[in-house]
């Protein structure tokens, strides 16, 4: 698979080095060409594969599937920059607004969408960069589950292929509407994490959690 990320920080680098090192061809993008490149080489030699770097539209032209992994603050900008190339495309997004002024009313995913003209998956958003770093992300013996939003069935099926090759487990969280709360999610745990709190904890176990007929 093609893999264009939007971006060239840390979850660009996180996400796209394990992506790479699976046999997919990756293509970082910044505002900074040179910064761009020198991640790009390093992502290639820790991976041991393709990865390669070029600007915004390129990645967005590039990618099967394009990935959104920029602050809120450059999402607009960025997007603009992308160009025409995400209409009708696959996108994950993997960002997250500030916590502290999260806005229940304003999904990203949603702007994201109406802006391109993709079809949007919110995923990866609930995880420190540092965890999409580990090969595989297991706890316990249990291994990371990944929720997916999104309404594509050929976007979320390239999607859960990119949360297995991590080692993870997809999980369907229901179509791009419900994307705004993976994101309060977010905001909430991150406040909690913060705080010094275990957020893992606040839940119990499936087998406690009452009777539920499958989904």
């Amino acid at each position: 698979m093609r893999i264009g990320i939007l971006g060239a920080g840390g979850m660009a680098d996180a996400l796209g080095t394990q992506w790479a090192g699976a046999g997919h061809e990756v293509m970082v993008s910044g505002r900074d060409q040179g910064r761009s490149a020198a991640r790009a080489a390093l992502m290639a030699t820790q991976a041991g594969g393709e990865v390669r770097a070029g600007s915004f539209a390129e990645a967005a032209s590039f990618g099967d599937v394009v990935v959104v992994a920029v602050r809120e603050a450059g999402l607009l900008d960025t997007l603009r920059a992308a160009g025409a190339a995400l209409r009708g495309k696959a996108i994950v997004d993997v960002t997250n607004g500030d916590p502290k002024e999260f806005d229940l009313t304003r999904s990203l995913a949603r702007l994201i969408a109406d802006v391109t003209g993709g079809h949007v998956v919110k995923a990866f958003n609930l995880c420190h960069v540092d965890v999409w770093r580990m090969t595989p992300p297991v706890f316990g013996g249990r291994p990371l589950a990944v929720p997916l939003c999104g309404d594509d069935p050929e976007a979320l099926a390239a999607v859960r292929t990119l949360v297995a090759d991590l080692g993870c487990t997809p999980v369907h969280g229901g179509g791009v509407e419900r994307a705004v709360l993976l994101e309060a999610t977010a905001a909430f745990v991150i406040g909690l994490w913060f705080g010094g709190a275990d957020a893992q904890a606040i839940l119990p176990p499936l087998a406690s959690s009452g009777d539920h007929q499958p989904a």
